[in-house]
């Protein structure tokens, strides 16, 4: 599973980051977490807002941060 947080790196896009690495650490999951700076290729996901939060090329949440239990049902489907 790989785990996209894209944003710029604000302090909302590091809050999300700890969320989804929290979630994943509780789940005990094997997840790959990528931080997506990149202009770019936040653009190639249609998001109009960041921090966007993709799992496996499906964009889940953006513009918003979603807690560790919320992210923890995005992971499990």
């Amino acid at each position: 599973m790989i785990i996209k947080i894209l944003g710029s790196g604000c302090k909302n896009c590091q809050r999300l980051a700890a969320n989804v690495k929290e979630a994943v650490s509780e789940l005990g999951i094997d997840a790959q977490v990528v931080k997506v700076e990149s202009i770019q290729e936040i653009m190639n996901h249609n998001i109009m807002r960041t921090p966007a939060l993709v799992i496996d090329e499906v964009v889940k949440t953006a513009g918003v941060i979603p807690s560790v239990d919320e992210i923890k049902k995005l992971i499990q489907g």
